[in-house]
């Protein structure tokens, strides 16, 4: 097996499965593996239920969740997630293009809560609304 260069940064985030507000985040080099994240973004998660990307998806962590539903079941849940960074990445034009992981962890947890303040707003003008 050939070791191929990866470079960049990589976002991984657990939300709220009703409002959509980003509650964890993680950051790391893109070369990391995503499975190896998954215990570090929900470790605050209060749900019983985890709906995570198939990156994610490992034997490993598959026992520690104690899951094994079929992939297409959570598919509309995950695409909620991808929206959070379809969001960041058009509206807010993010783009990590920085040296160091630090500066990348700052940009993206910035980005994260930029996205919180955008949510909470929705969310006031559709109670206002309703």
């Amino acid at each position: 097996m050939i070791a191929l260069p990866v470079f960049g940064y990589k976002s991984h985030i657990s939300i709220d499965r009703r409002y959509g507000f980003i509650r964890a985040g993680e950051v790391t080099s893109a070369a990391h593996a995503d499975g190896r994240m998954l215990r570090h973004v929900i470790a605050e998660n209060s749900s019983s239920e985890v709906w995570a990307d198939t990156a994610y998806r490992s034997r490993t962590n598959e026992i520690w969740l104690a899951t094994a539903r079929a992939n297409a079941a959570k598919s509309a849940i995950r695409a909620r997630i991808e929206h959070v960074f379809a969001h960041q990445k058009n509206r807010f034009g993010l783009f990590i293009r920085t040296i160091g992981i630090k500066r990348a962890e700052a940009k993206l947890t910035l980005a994260n809560l930029a996205y919180n303040f955008d949510r909470l707003i929705f969310h006031e003008r559709r109670a206002v609304t309703a």
